[in-house]
């Protein structure tokens, strides 16, 4: 059986015993003698981010089982024969398990200690609550640097299947121990990693920080100088707060503070010793220039931004439904091309970031079922599923359309800013059905999403006037040239030249409009700069779609052109507003 498929055998178990805990903790808190330690947000986005590291692992767990692989076949000190013979044995097992054990137990703990490696690990411990859940909340990039530290286990000759084996027991085991209805376990809390251990080590309290890495053994830190015996109520979390429920931006962001710290050290030497260097080191003088506000552990606070019932429920739905998906991707993975898995990728991080969007207040409902339908639309195009195609390509464009005309009349009155963007839309989505039809009603169209880019460029016209920018419009013109030149050079058709050129210039016209409308807005209108983004977007898109029509096919075509077309939408559909 595959890992894919044992983490799917194994995932009902986890939910089963995540609603157990959740059962006894509001009986606990009911009776005064515990608390309910579950937040429905908070699990949403543990979970989701388990999701996320299981499915990014069927691309980046190639990197590390590669290379232990490889590692194994060159530089393993015994025969493999004579190795395979001893590390399969009953004594040989439980030998790699502790062998196992000890290597984690020094990723882990540099994990801790060493930033780039905190910058993956740093996932784990962002949860303010401790429970099941949190178990579950992994790190979807641990794996480009993990792999250097079980590197000796390759060359002691332990076979791939004997690592790959005991790796999955270890993490599996690590699963129960994230719990507060777990008390002290007496003689057993001081051999294993138990829950009173683990909570230790998820505590930012300063008599906790940096302890107890055992995963299954606690022994390693007792016998290295890291062991802490819980003796006072755990504060969870991290003491650089996430505060979000983004999946990206919680796998992000301590690498964007290393880059941004990085990219302002004036040495560089400290340039490069920001990665290395201990979680919160900073040169002397990026920490004068850009001073951080001092960790209080008294001034903690819970993240739990207000969302109503309904929003609840319907996010709920979303992610039992992309639960569901994941494990039908989680079950096939092995034998899925890795194109196909990059898309389902793709297509199944929008749906977590966009749950995680709308539980943060940060989407509507309403843009949330058009980031999935974009992503259906995208992802069934490049995976050739025509009948979920072809329902999901128009209904994101009916979606956006009903979004903006509801938006409109919550506001009473449709105006004319109102009017030009639904008319881009409308065009556009007129332009999705003719292109999914045959190859003669190409040129329609194209029409169509030339009507669409002229309502554009009449929409950010008003209340900036024509071309704000004359700079910028000789700019997206050049670019356009020069796009139509490497199309003309690649085999564009004679009957398709005038009108192809004439769609260039439109385009160029209309990217130019949202840049100089931006420039114009920025200090009014902080959303404006999105908008110009989108129409970016827009002539990233077409590009695209033009060199794999009619100069060299492209790998995932349907995925890069269809992507950046609807971002481009979505952007614009979200960010632009009539200006004050």
């Amino acid at each position: 059986m595959r890992p894919g498929q044992i983490i799917v055998l194994a995932t009902p178990v986890f939910l089963l015993l995540i609603a157990l805990e959740f059962a006894v903790g509001r009986v606990r808190a009911k009776r005064g003698t515990g608390q309910d330690t579950y937040r429905l947000a908070d699990a949403v986005n543990s979970i989701g981010l388990g999701m996320l590291s299981q499915i990014s692992a069927v691309l980046t767990g190639l990197l590390r089982i590669g290379i232990y692989t490889a590692v194994y076949s060159a530089a393993a000190l015994f025969p493999q024969e004579a190795a395979r013979d001893f590390w399969s044995a009953w004594y040989g097992w439980l030998l790699a398990l502790v062998f196992y054990d000890l290597c984690y137990y020094w990723l882990h703990r540099m994990g801790h200690e060493s930033a780039v490696l905190w910058a993956a690990h740093v996932v784990h411990h962002q949860s303010q609550h401790y429970n099941l859940s949190t178990a579950l909340r992994q790190t979807s990039s641990g794996a480009l640097l993990g792999w250097v530290f079980y590197l000796p286990m390759a060359v002691a000759g332990v076979p791939p299947l004997v690592f790959g084996v005991v790796a999955l027991v270890d993490l599996l085991y690590q699963f129960w121990v994230h719990t507060e209805q777990v008390g002290k376990l007496g003689w057993f809390d001081r051999w294993f990693c138990s829950p009173s251990n683990h909570r230790v080590h998820h505590a930012v309290n300063d008599r906790y920080l940096d302890r107890n890495y055992g995963g299954i053994l606690i022994v390693w830190d007792r016998l290295f100088g890291t062991f802490r015996e819980e003796d006072e109520r755990c504060v969870y979390g991290t003491r650089g707060e996430l505060r979000s429920w983004d999946p990206l931006w919680a796998n992000a962001e301590v690498y964007w503070g290393l880059a941004r710290d990085s990219w302002h050290a004036r040495s560089w030497a400290d340039k490069l010793r920001v990665w290395f260097k201990p979680p919160g080191w900073r040169p002397a003088d990026v920490a004068e220039r850009f001073p951080k506000t001092m960790f209080d552990i008294s001034k903690v606070t819970r993240y739990e931004p207000e969302v109503g019932r309904g929003v609840q429920w319907f996010a709920g739905l979303q992610f039992v439904v992309l639960l569901g998906l994941v494990a039908v991707f989680l079950w096939f993975s092995d034998t899925v091309p890795l194109p196909q898995a990059a898309v389902w990728l793709a297509a199944l991080t929008a749906g977590l970031w966009a749950v995680g969007g709308v539980l943060q207040g940060r989407l509507t409902v309403t843009e949330v079922l058009l980031m999935e339908a974009s992503a259906l639309a995208t992802a069934s195009a490049a995976l050739g599923l025509e009948g979920l195609h072809h329902v999901c390509k128009p209904l994101a464009l009916g979606i956006a359309i009903f979004l903006v005309a509801r938006r409109a009349m919550v506001r009473g009155a449709v105006t004319a800013f109102d009017g030009m963007l639904l008319a881009g839309l409308v065009a556009s989505l007129a332009g999705d059905v003719l292109l999914m039809g045959s190859a003669r009603l190409f040129v329609p169209g194209l029409v169509c999403f030339l009507l669409a880019h002229l309502a554009y460029i009449a929409l950010f016209r008003i209340g900036v006037g024509l071309f704000p920018r004359r700079g910028v419009l000789a700019v997206t013109l050049l670019i356009g040239a020069g796009m139509y030149a490497f199309l003309w050079q690649g085999g564009l058709p004679v009957a398709l030249r005038v009108p192809v050129g004439v769609y260039v210039v439109v385009i160029a016209c209309m990217a130019a409009q949202a840049i100089g409308r931006a420039a114009v807005l920025r200090r009014r209108d902080p959303a404006a700069p999105w908008v110009a983004v989108g129409a970016c977007f827009f002539m990233l898109s077409d590009s695209l779609l033009a060199t794999n029509r009619f100069v060299t096919p492209l790998p995932l075509a349907s995925l890069w052109v269809l992507g950046t077309y609807y971002a481009a939408q979505i952007l614009i559909v979200r960010h632009a507003r009539q200006a004050a």
